[in-house]
């Protein structure tokens, strides 16, 4: 009977599902949007589950182990496969989990972002086993090197390659790639500090298609930049921090044969107006200009230059300058298609100066006015009456605004989606006068220590949209607020409540109920105990990243019940807690995702035990914190096997003090 039973819900024949073609559920599929319908859809008998396999293009997986058979059902249909998730996968995984499916590839895109594991053999067998592939992401995988650089080149149809802060690739590896990828049109290798002028001149010959380059903070000179003049096809530009090109290497881009639409020369030091000023008068089409962090003060001539973008330019950032008020208002007369202004931590932006700017650029939807601690309620009436479309609104260190200019802005900006609020002198009144931005996503109020419970019921009676809520040393807080927080913002994935030091177990009982809860800090609450984190483990089984420094009565009990029920946790603070060998050892030796540790000042753990649970982690740490006391008296042996696991040691000076 009970195998009938089986039979008939995996095979509906004598129900009307029995009559619907695999494209007319693929039809149904596609307006099915919220991911937990999607997986609920997909268990409903094995057509639909086979309906959802044909109909799905991209897969993030977020377990190794279940690699192998999610690629069984799902290979012949992808086009992107996320692989970031899976600190553990190395040549072998991946090789075999590729080979397994061969010939039914047709991938386009794979992102192994973080997997330091991966090497030549296992990239050499993703560049054999894809024939169609496009993309691919290595960005942060520190042990890539010239092998494995020689090893991707072998995919010769690559448009986009990623390789931030790929550490070990040089000239060498970098040409092997320009000459077996000559298709390419994305290159991004910010950070790799081994590439010089001689493998830029060497990629600017053999791929002129490029159309995006990211070479911020390598140790180029004005001779890369000439060679990156001669790509005629070349849109996007970022040189962030290179500190060695100068308004001579500016001179050639100006010169150049390239149609460049953005440009980001942030925090080159040797940069000065004049050099920017070439840049303009080269490039009458850009669209997207950074400059912030260059010179201290803005040039007429440069302001001048403006007026010929006036027509194209949508994004400015200036950043760290002097900007008075005069130079505002030729930026609102110049620049009327502006969408985006940066002008954090600029010097002497006045009302009148940011009156003067909105007046003119009606259709910014982003400003960012941190740390310009001249402003005041003005300048936000000014942004309200006159930006209608505002979407972000960044205000950090403000202190002179209050609710009263907040209230021009809940009236005028009804689009908000962002705001930064942190360390301003608001009050739960703003938060009411806020509550009216209904499509709010993100609100930052960290150290508005006049916020309360009452505001926090302002927003979550009408911000049914909120993803990141920032509550960081919100003292009024209480364990009220996150009821009315958890009840109405159920959409939330990060939340802030480092220091809240009102929050008890009702509070955690309360957040419980948020199913989509990633990203959770929670350091320096001394009324929470493991009852408490028992109740986020169990009610939150989406928690990837958790701080816990400083919760001076949570002990092994949470830690086990962490361990049992939150198995794609990536990041944990357990520092100061007072849990024994036996939490931690349960923790690390059950949690097997786990990349990043903080284990400082864990009085109640012998170095011995601390030693037998690094040693029997099974994962693939990536950052682990100690305090540098036991850098010689933990064996030489574990240290140099963690390093050999490309897990970087942080070792902390800091001494030993109770919280009161």
């Amino acid at each position: 009977m009970k195998r009938a039973h089986q039979q008939h819900r995996h095979q509906p024949s004598d129900s009307i599902l029995a009559a619907l073609s695999v494209d007319l559920l693929i039809q149904i599929l596609e307006r099915v949007d919220d991911p937990r319908d999607r997986k609920a859809w997909r268990l409903v008998c094995r057509d639909f589950l086979r309906a959802e396999a044909l109909h799905r293009r991209a897969l993030r997986v977020l377990r190794l182990e279940a690699l192998p058979g999610l690629l069984r059902h799902y290979a012949a249909c992808l086009d992107l496969l996320d692989l970031s998730a899976c600190p553990g996968l190395g040549d072998h995984a991946l090789a075999a989990a590729l080979f397994a499916e061969a010939g039914s590839w047709r991938l386009k895109s794979v992102s192994l972002s973080r997997a330091s594991g991966v090497g030549w053999r296992g990239l050499a067998a993703l560049a054999a086993a894809c024939p169609r592939l496009e993309s691919v992401d290595l960005s942060h995988c520190v042990g890539v090197g010239d092998r494995e650089a020689a090893a991707l080149a072998a995919a010769e149809g690559l448009r986009m390659l990623r390789l931030d802060k790929c550490l070990r690739v040089t000239d060498v590896g970098l040409a092997k790639l320009a000459v077996g990828c000559p298709a390419l049109e994305n290159l991004r290798i910010k950070w790799c500090l081994e590439i010089s002028d001689i493998g830029i001149e060497l990629l600017a010959k053999k791929c002129r298609d490029l159309r995006v380059l990211d070479i911020s903070y390598l140790k180029i000179t004005n001779s890369s930049v000439k060679s990156i003049s001669s790509l005629g096809k070349l849109e996007v530009l970022s040189m962030v921090g290179c500190s060695n090109i100068d308004d001579e290497g500016l001179q050639f881009l100006s010169n150049g044969s390239n149609s460049l639409r953005s440009i980001d020369v942030s925090r080159c030091d040797n940069v000065t107006a004049s050099g920017l000023t070439s840049v303009i008068e080269g490039h009458i089409c850009l669209q997207k200009l950074n400059v912030g962090d260059c010179f201290p003060e803005l040039a007429p001539l440069f302001l001048s230059k403006l007026n010929g973008l006036k027509d194209s330019l949508t994004v400015l950032i200036l950043d760290g300058f002097q900007v008075s008020a005069s130079s505002l208002k030729i930026i609102g007369v110049n620049c009327k298609n502006l969408s985006e202004i940066g002008l954090g931590k600029c010097k002497w932006v006045t009302d009148e100066g940011i009156s003067e700017l909105v007046a003119g650029c009606v259709n910014l939807i982003s400003i960012d006015l941190t740390c310009c601690h001249m402003l005041t309620d003005k300048a936000l009436m000014a942004i309200g009456e006159q930006c209608k479309k505002l979407v972000c609104l960044r205000l950090e260190s403000c202190n002179l605004i209050t609710h009263r200019g907040l209230e021009h802005i809940g009236t005028g900006c009804p689009s908000l989606e962002e705001i930064d609020l942190t360390d301003c002198p608001v009050t739960d009144t703003a938060m009411k006068y806020l509550s009216r931005c209904s499509e709010l996503m993100i609100l930052k109020l960290g150290l508005c220590d006049k916020i309360s419970s009452e505001g926090l019921v302002h927003i979550a009676s009408n911000c049914k949209n909120l993803y990141e809520l920032d509550l960081y040393r919100c003292i009024e807080v209480t364990d009220d607020g996150l009821a009315a927080i958890a009840t109405g913002c159920s959409k939330l994935q990060k939340f802030n409540l480092c220091y809240c030091t009102q929050i008890t177990d009702r509070g955690m009982k309360h957040l419980s109920c948020l199913e989509d809860l990633r990203d959770l800090e929670l350091r320096g609450l001394h009324h929470v105990t493991s009852l408490g984190v028992t109740s986020i483990a169990i009610g939150c089984r989406r928690l990837t990243e958790l701080d816990l420094k400083r919760c001076n009565l949570v002990d092994n009990v949470g830690l086990c019940a962490l361990a049992q029920y939150t198995g794609n946790l990536r990041q944990i603070n357990i520092s100061y807690c007072p849990v024994s060998s036996m939490g931690l050892c349960k923790l690390l030796g059950t949690l097997k995702c786990l990349q990043d540790v903080k284990l400082v000042h864990l009085t109640h753990v012998p170095v011995e035990r601390l030693e037998l649970a690094l040693r029997a982690y099974g994962g693939q740490l990536k950052k682990l914190k100690l305090f540098i006391g036991l850098r010689d008296l933990l064996s030489p042996w574990l240290i140099q096997m963690l390093q050999a696991r490309r897990c970087r040691i942080r070792w902390v000076d800091k001494p030993l003090v109770f919280s009161p």
